[in-house]
């Protein structure tokens, strides 16, 4: 899986359903902004509906369900992760990023432009909250 770097500031949703799906950002956008999911929403960072919905679209399903980090080795093959969580004006937020094991390795994908390499490995600086499957 290759990791899409987010093109605007609050587009890691967009960036995420657009890597899990394998096309490009404004591929994703444009089906995102046709459903009325835009990057500027702050239910992107606050909701999983949004995200949900488009990966739906996109021909990707997830588990209902978010459930609780409790390591990186109970993870599946493919999830979502909730990152860097906050309050912030009364409701929880949070950066999307992707958790990918294949070929014997686990990585994570983050969207984020201003990273040095948007494939990250160094997992004791990433701290997940909660995480929700991807189905293959």
């Amino acid at each position: 899986m290759n990791p899409v770097v987010q093109q605007e500031v609050t587009g890691c949703a967009i960036a995420i359903a657009a890597t899990i799906a394998g096309i490009s950002y404004p591929q994703a956008k444009r089906v995102a902004n046709h459903m009325g999911i835009h990057a500027d929403n702050p239910a992107l960072w606050s909701e999983t509906g949004p995200v949900r919905r488009l990966l739906e679209r996109l021909g990707i399903g997830t588990d209902p369900v978010e459930r609780p980090f409790s390591g990186w080795e109970a993870l599946p093959d493919c999830a979502i992760l909730a990152t860097k969580w906050h309050i912030w004006r009364g409701r929880p937020h949070w950066h999307w990023v992707v958790f990918v094991r294949e070929a014997g390795r686990a990585y994570v994908l983050d969207s984020k432009k201003e990273l040095k390499t948007q494939v990250r490995t160094d997992f004791g600086r990433i701290k997940p909250r909660w995480y929700i499957p991807v189905r293959p």
